[in-house]
């Protein structure tokens, strides 16, 4: 029997690149490969990477400059390169790094076992085509092995908003949507495997509309499909756009018990005038009558969002105009960066606001965003809500899990196991964490 080759994967990014890397460890199994946690031991290491921040390309360069010593060790070692960087710069990554042997787009990674058994033979191999078949389609049904309670499913990819910062649209492709049918066999068979939750993911999730039976789903009918799967207790989606949130969406949040009361919904900036300019489509009044309308159908959802300081020609008068956004809306969670300048984007070739200024404005939006997240956990304190268990936490007899807010939750339970969902009264607030104790 061959001995089995190991593969190291590091990912980069978002929750869709977590998944992809699920999913491009799958394909390469078939080839003979293991999953290792040690690129010191790996025959192919493979980085699956993200363009969204700024530099996002030399740092993967240098990534691949620090490999050369374990490429001149092991001189057998693949070294690949996957995702969004691949799909922007294969050619250049091929041209500047020798030691890379294959670089493969996010649409093209069903393509891996060939492209792999072309570099065992010697060539280098590069794909970053956006095929006409579906990968999904082609790619091999998950091997029947035992999976961590929560989990990730993609059912949409790529996204037509063009938002003057981001690159999506260039990296991913056009808005596409996995037929109805491939997302419930893949649902099930997650189910089967001792998944729990699951979060439905997409560059724009909720433009979801995919075929189905008796027609098109839109995302709130594919989670009302997914909710009658037996097993499943917990349903998740991300990334949205405030856009795209019909009518049909905002009320599945109050009649669907398994959806979970969280919505991430990124603005990005509470100023029209800089919306505008990134052409979000939307205006600062809509985005909080929206908060409004689910917070009407589901009184204790919690709210996650992406924002930007210091896009080109932010004045202090609009970031001040953000700040107001965050203070109506109240978020138990967000994420927020400095404008990074992305090449080709047509925001890069604006007047870009100084460092030091948006060094200044990122410390005082974080400053009121992490007031609003600690008075919302402290909040927490004395209720008792539903944890799903997911792995031992350090302390002996304590387990951590996630709260249906997407919380970490660690509880004191010695005869928890890992997919069991526990009533927890939560006693305590941390940074980032709730401790609770069993009812």
């Amino acid at each position: 029997m061959a001995k089995a080759k190991k593969l190291f994967i590091k990912t980069y990014g978002c929750q869709m690149n977590v998944y992809d890397s699920e999913r491009m460890a799958e394909a390469l199994g078939g080839s003979g490969y293991e999953s290792t946690s040690r690129a010191d031991e790996a025959d192919m290491i493979l980085l699956n990477t993200c363009h969204i921040r700024e530099k996002a390309a030399e740092k993967i360069y240098s990534e691949l400059g620090r490999m050369r010593d374990l490429k001149d060790a092991k001189p057998d070692l693949k070294i690949g390169v996957a995702g969004c960087v691949a799909q922007a710069e294969g050619q250049e990554i091929m041209r500047r790094m020798p030691l890379v042997d294959l670089v493969v787009g996010p649409q093209s990674y069903h393509r891996l076992p060939a492209m792999e058994a072309r570099v065992q033979a010697g060539e280098k191999a590069l794909d970053t085509d956006f095929p006409e078949e579906d990968k999904f389609e082609k790619l091999k049904a998950r091997p029947k092995m035992a999976r961590a309670p929560a989990a990730f499913l993609t059912v949409q990819e790529g996204c037509d908003k063009f938002c003057a910062f981001c690159v999506v649209p260039y990296t991913r492709g056009a808005e596409v949507s996995r037929p109805v049918s491939r997302i419930m066999d893949e649902a099930r068979d997650l189910v089967e495997r001792g998944v729990r939750e699951i979060t439905l993911l997409g560059q724009n999730v909720n433009a979801y509309h995919g075929r189905g039976e008796g027609g098109d789903y839109s995302l709130a009918r594919l989670i009302e499909a997914l909710s009658d799967i037996d097993g499943l207790q917990r349903i998740r989606y991300m990334t949205s756009h405030p856009n795209d949130m019909g009518d049909d969406l905002i009320a599945a949040h109050g009649k669907c018990a398994k959806l979970m009361p969280y919505l991430h919904l990124p603005v990005q900036s509470g100023s029209d005038r800089i919306l505008k300019r990134m052409n979000r489509s939307h205006t600062a009044d809509s985005y909080i009558k929206l908060i409004e309308r689910v917070r009407a159908a589901r009184p204790d959802i919690l709210f996650s969002g992406d924002f930007i300081v210091g896009f080109p020609e932010e004045t202090e008068a609009d970031f001040q105009a953000t700040l107001d956004l965050i203070r109506a809306v109240g978020y138990g969670q967000a994420y927020s960066f400095k404008y990074s300048p992305r090449p080709g984007t047509p925001a890069a070739e604006r007047p870009q606001v100084g460092e030091d200024e948006m060094t200044d404005r990122l410390r005082r939006l974080q400053a009121l965003l992490t007031d609003q997240q600690r008075d919302i956990q402290n909040a927490m304190i004395g209720r008792e809500l539903d944890v799903l268990f997911e792995r031992p936490g350090r302390m002996a007899g304590q387990m951590v899990g996630k709260s249906p807010y997407l919380h970490a939750v660690h509880v004191v339970a010695p005869e928890a196991k890992p997919g069991q969902i526990a009533r927890v009264r939560i006693i305590r607030s941390a940074t980032n964490s709730l401790e609770g104790e069993l009812v």
